[in-house]
């Protein structure tokens, strides 16, 4: 499907605040609350556009782990299927010419944490290495929006008001009740749902359902995040770099890697590489350059490995088509 520069606006905006109603986003864009409305619609039916509710990626729960798993030839895409209709996986991706399975995983309870390794991967000769990477620090993470995007002015970007995009220190953040599960499930499922069908979900009225909603944001407990298809604005290439960086400059080059435009996620992490990113691109000649400029310009770094992206299978929401 194609896309004009009135759906890319609209990606950003909701980029910067999924709930945003299509009122203001029309004000800002300058067009018509329906014309608003028609071209989400048309993008969320073909599973091109989402708004998903996520906890801040600073948030690490009872654990947060990156895998990898290195398969027999043939053998990825039914792991990675696997690993994909699971509820504690997030970006399950297809890596290194289909030879590699990525994804992160979350657990909610402890019980899940001391089991999530242990019990829960698939069960297969087929699989020759796993890696697992515990998240120790996250730099920069969803729903902090796509940078490189750019295609609201900074006065139009401004004029939406978003909330905080980031926490990084995850004692900043506090638990979510356990009343409001029902609300977390149905907003993670469609981001905006509306408030009728949220009263109707949680047992709440409508009033009390947009408070919690509220409080929950600006404790910045709750966040919504736009996914899209990467490729309809031309950033048709995700790498993953696992990075090797003397100890002592870890946090230096953490901070530095977060300020770069190409990246989306980066955390500090436990095992053989110990600074991880996800960074986008427009081709390989980009990625080149970014590697031998900012990436070679990070203090610290002894090693880099890049993976790159192939195929995703599932983003932050449900397994996708």
């Amino acid at each position: 499907m194609d896309i004009d520069e009135l759906d890319r606006q609209l990606i950003h905006a909701l980029q910067l605040d999924g709930r945003a109603p299509f009122s203001r986003i029309a004000e800002i864009l300058d067009v018509s609350d329906q014309t608003v409305a028609r071209r989400y619609r048309r993008l969320r039916s073909a599973d091109l556009l989402r708004v998903v509710a996520v906890p801040p990626a600073g948030y690490l729960a009872h654990g947060r782990w990156v895998l990898r798993l290195r398969c027999a030839p043939g053998a990825a895409l039914s792991v990675a299927e696997a690993l994909a209709r699971r509820d504690d996986t997030a970006w399950v991706q297809l890596a290194s010419g289909g030879t590699e399975v990525q994804c992160i995983t979350r657990a909610s309870t402890p019980d899940e944490a001391e089991h999530l390794l242990l019990d829960r991967l698939p069960r297969t000769n087929r699989i020759v290495d796993v890696a697992a990477h515990s998240v120790l620090h996250v730099f920069y993470g969803s729903p902090s929006p796509i940078r490189l995007l750019d295609a609201l002015t900074p006065e139009q970007a401004a004029a939406l008001n978003p909330h905080p995009e980031f926490v990084a220190d995850p004692a900043d953040i506090p638990q979510c009740s356990a009343d409001d599960r029902p609300l977390l499930d149905v907003l993670a499922r469609d981001g905006r749902t509306a408030l009728p069908d949220l009263a109707a979900e949680t047992g709440w009225s409508a009033s009390t359902v947009r408070r919690r909603v509220e409080h929950l944001r600006a404790l910045g407990a709750l966040h919504f995040y736009a996914e899209f298809d990467l490729r309809l604005v031309g950033l048709n290439h995700s790498t993953r770099l696992w990075m090797t960086v003397t100890p002592s400059d870890l946090d230096a080059a953490g901070r530095a890697l977060a300020t770069h435009p190409e990246v989306v996620f980066a955390a500090a992490t436990s095992g053989n590489t110990n600074l991880s990113a996800t960074v986008l691109c427009r081709d390989p000649h980009d990625l080149y350059r970014y590697l031998t400029g900012r990436v070679a310009a990070l203090p610290g770094v002894t090693h880099v490995e890049t993976t790159p992206v192939i195929r995703n299978l599932k983003r932050l929401g449900r397994l996708l088509h």
